[in-house]
């Protein structure tokens, strides 16, 4: 429903449209910052495959830990933990909680190996005049030009000083000038903007 959102906004907008440039962006019209509290956060489901590490106990750490089907992890010497639809930070504490009547100060770490459910949120797009349109797993700190890059660049139809960047945040769908062409070609990076889960860079095509 998010991603239906996104492209009847962006049909509704004109995606052959373009922008200005300059390449640079007022503050107050640049995506707010996102702080830890708020941030979009991974959540993990049914498929996606963990490592479990506890400090000092090689023994008790795992990898290639899959979510079964029930949302439940097996763990060494605690056995079943939830998993489904909880952050890694979450589980890791659980995990510590359950070994404390094994070890005095258990110390857990839970690092996610593979993504494979909750494909809409844990993703970043990118549409319109690139090489290769595409739908990639977010990765921490991705930027605007990370993802153009992944797609192979723009293409020779591109108009990208009118590219745009489309931000969901519950049910609000916020609209952010990308000035591409200043990115690539001169270096300016004010709207390099860092990416979070769900967003979509839309680079717009000329029309002839």
């Amino acid at each position: 429903m998010i991603y239906l959102r996104i492209l009847l906004v962006l049909a509704a907008l004109g995606l052959a449209g373009c922008g200005s440039s300059g390449g640079f962006l007022p503050e107050e019209q640049r995506p707010p910052t996102i702080g830890p509290d708020s941030k979009p956060q991974y959540l993990l489901g049914s498929g996606d495959v963990v490592s479990v590490s506890v400090w000092k106990n090689p023994d008790l750490s795992v990898s290639g830990v899959p979510v079964r089907p029930d949302g439940y992890i097996s763990v060494p010497l605690v056995g079943d933990v939830l998993a489904g639809k909880r952050t890694p930070d979450a589980i890791a504490r659980d995990i510590e909680q359950k070994l404390l009547q094994f070890i005095r100060t258990p110390k857990v770490s839970l690092i996610v190996e593979q993504i494979n459910s909750d494909e809409f949120k844990n993703r970043v797009r990118v549409v319109g005049g690139v090489s290769e349109p595409k739908s990639i797993s977010y990765r921490e700190g991705m930027t605007v030009l990370d993802l153009i890059l992944d797609a192979g660049g723009v293409n020779e139809f591109a108009s990208p000083e009118g590219s745009k960047l489309y931000r969901t945040i519950g049910s609000d769908t916020k609209i952010y000038p990308v000035f591409l062409e200043s990115i690539l070609k001169d270096g300016v990076l004010d709207t390099n903007y860092g990416l979070y889960p769900g967003d979509v860079i839309s680079v717009p095509e000329r029309r002839f």
